[in-house]
């Protein structure tokens, strides 16, 4: 085991690793997480799943000897109350004795609906709600809220545990205002750099100034490949993003961001995201420059995705890119 690690927030964009598949079973995240137990990335990201929990499979890895900083996001906010995020949250962080970021969104409005029986009229009130019960649970309060979508009067049983952070998956401006406001952490995922930085930084740091508190820490999931022979750009960005580019919250994000990746063409689409800097595709030298963007634009975490390389040559070649990635890239 390494006897250090270099922690998201300092003078260079950190890297971290995004798990780039929905495990099956949790043995499949073991070289992932040995991945960032040896390199220089910070942390390892799961998003929501629906086989394998990220709460269970970072805790069932934790307990073969790969005990590292986690992320968690974004998880859906109707499928558990804030109390059992929060103590999930808690758990995984004494369960692997490190750090965890747990960030959270209101889904779409469709999944809302087929959860809840019908969509959040207001998705930030009831994000506001979620984030504020749980911040107070993990900080060791009695927590009384009374809210439109969410409430809770209880707290944890007191225990002493790493850092537990609360983050909002943030896609516009008025979810980067609120996370300002209210959390730890905002975590973008499909954002271009430019608009990180013309539109969600700025509202992210409104927020924080309304609120009298200091700016989050700012994580952007970027979908990304190596270009190698034989890869094509768009059919590796189609792979990694054909349910986002159907949703339309991401729609509406990417329209803001000036991508127009809303026709009837999968794979146009799919070549617009590409164009646009949505996902990012080239040499060492061509990605080097592209993450630099992300630095340049505020953010403090860059996560490696690379699902669209898994689901086109499989996990090996995903954890191959990944080594070479984060070797070449990585801040010292």
């Amino acid at each position: 085991m390494r006897s250090s690690r270099r922690e998201p927030g300092g003078a260079e964009t950190a890297l971290s690793v995004l798990v780039p598949f929905l495990p099956r079973r949790p043995e499949q995240l073991l070289p992932f997480a040995a991945l960032v137990d040896w390199t220089p990335a910070v942390r390892l990201w799961q998003g929501q799943a629906m086989m394998v929990e990220p709460f269970q499979g970072f805790a069932a890895a934790a307990g073969t000897g790969f005990r590292v900083p986690t992320g968690v996001g974004v998880t859906l906010m109707p499928l558990r109350h804030p109390f059992e995020a929060a103590q999930q949250a808690r758990s995984l962080a004494l369960t692997t004795g490190r750090s965890v970021l747990t960030a959270f969104g209101p889904g779409g409005a469709s999944f809302q609906t087929s959860l809840l029986g019908a969509p959040y009229a207001s998705p930030l009130t009831a994000s506001r709600e979620y984030v504020t019960i749980v911040r107070g649970l993990l900080a060791g309060e009695t927590v009384d809220v009374r809210g439109r979508y969410f409430s809770c009067h209880g707290a944890l049983p007191p225990a002493p545990s790493p850092q537990v952070g609360i983050g909002l998956g943030v896609l516009r401006p008025g979810m980067a205002r609120l996370a300002g406001e209210v959390a730890d952490a905002a975590v973008t995922w499909l954002t271009p750099a430019s608009y990180v930085r013309g539109t969600l930084r700025p509202a992210l740091e409104e927020g924080a100034r309304k609120a009298d508190r200091p700016v989050p820490h700012l994580t952007a999931m970027v979908p990304l490949a190596l270009h190698r022979p034989g890869r094509d750009a768009a059919e590796l960005a189609l792979a990694s993003n054909a349910a986002h580019l159907a949703a339309p919250h991401y729609l509406d994000m990417l329209r803001r961001a000036g991508i127009e990746a809303d026709t009837d063409d999968a794979r146009l689409n799919a070549k617009r995201i590409v164009e646009g800097g949505a996902f990012l595709y080239g040499d060492l030298d061509e990605l080097r420059s592209r993450i630099a963007e992300y630095h340049a634009a505020g953010v403090d975490e860059v996560v490696l995705n690379l699902t669209g390389l898994c689901q086109r040559e499989g996990p090996k070649a995903a954890l191959e890119d990944l080594k070479t990635l984060l070797t070449a890239l990585a801040p010292v």
